[in-house]
């Protein structure tokens, strides 16, 4: 399995510079930079701006810039923020633990409440309860989560029954250890409500359909006929059987940890690195910018991996072949 892995890795690598050097392209090729923005103060000369772009090395071609770029990023020094005034790396670590708030929380509740509500709706396809959860997962799907964000931002603003932005009140030092988590799934309520909802639509349809598919095999007839107890088949055979879509998708889900709540985030004025990395486009931040779509794109290839390694332990075929190198 380490061999597996190792292959893997060096297989993704070329994936990660592809993509950020074509990020690099893109933000280069559009017109104007940070600096350009300076040129309209009058009171910083052309000289000190020219300066400025000699020392962090943009007055050099694109493609050195790139490499110069890349060599520092494979050590993780993604260069410094010029909006900020603070290296790229300290301003990702000082958001990162809020998105991964917001996400981990979403996706550890999406798949608790989805998984066992999509075996229910297909052992149960057909029946009230069914389509019950049928509408409940239509709705979602066809209920943008922007405008869930927006309606719920609304609310909250009417009613004052919920903060908007922020992650903590300001007297959050003075507060018991219980009532600061209280405080924190206060502030989190609004993102957190709409990032479940969403994901929860699409995850609940896609266990329903496979589950249905598994339970009209000719395997899950034998068993049944065979006496044994239709749970047992459900849980030990049919999910079992169900499970390498899930778990591709959950390859896809810690991919999007990072970046999957960006817009959501902008919305509720949730200070992550969406709204983090909103701002660095808005700013033509170029580094902070790179750094982001860097840290995203190394988080990308790791949940695939992970995907792929869960799928490997999951199914014996795809373990022998992948795996041990067996061909069938």
């Amino acid at each position: 399995m380490l061999k597996y892995v190792i292959k893997r890795l060096f297989q993704m690598f070329p994936i990660v510079i592809g993509m950020t050097f074509i990020s690099f392209l893109i933000i280069k090729l559009a017109p104007g930079d940070f600096f350009s923005q300076l040129e309209m103060n009058p009171s910083i000369s052309k000289e000190t701006i020219e300066e400025l772009r000699k020392l962090y090395g943009l007055d050099q071609n694109i493609i050195l810039q790139y490499f110069h770029w890349l060599v520092n990023a494979l050590q993780f020094n993604l260069g410094y923020s010029f909006a900020y005034h603070k290296p790229v790396v300290d301003l990702i670590e000082e958001r990162l633990l809020n998105t991964l708030e917001l996400t981990v929380s979403s996706f550890i509740l999406s798949w608790l409440i989805a998984v066992p509500l999509g075996i229910i709706a297909g052992v149960y396809r057909g029946r009230l309860l069914d389509k019950l959860i049928s509408f409940f997962s239509i709705f979602g799907i066809s209920f943008p989560n922007f405008f869930l964000a927006f309606i719920l931002m609304y609310l909250a603003a009417k009613t004052g029954l919920f903060p908007i932005g922020g992650v903590v009140s300001q007297n959050y030092e003075n507060l018991s250890i219980f009532e600061k988590f209280l405080d924190r799934l206060w502030h989190i309520a609004i993102p957190l409500t709409v990032l479940v909802v969403g994901n929860i639509a699409g995850l609940l349809r896609l266990v329903r359909s496979t589950i249905v598919e598994e339970l009209d095999k000719d395997y899950v007839k034998l068993a049944i006929a065979k006496g044994l107890p239709y749970r047992i088949v459900v849980m030990k055979h049919a999910f079992r059987n169900a499970l390498n879509p899930f778990l591709t998708l959950i390859g896809f889900d810690i991919a999007g940890l990072i970046s999957g709540a960006a817009l959501i985030e902008i919305i509720t004025a949730w200070p992550g690195l969406g709204r983090l990395m909103f701002d660095a486009v808005m700013a033509q931040d170029l580094f902070l910018v790179m750094g982001s779509l860097y840290i995203g794109g190394i988080m990308l290839v790791v949940g695939n991996l992970i995907a792929d390694i869960l799928i490997a332990l999951n199914d014996p075929r795809i373990r022998e072949k992948e795996v041990e190198g067996k061909v069938a």
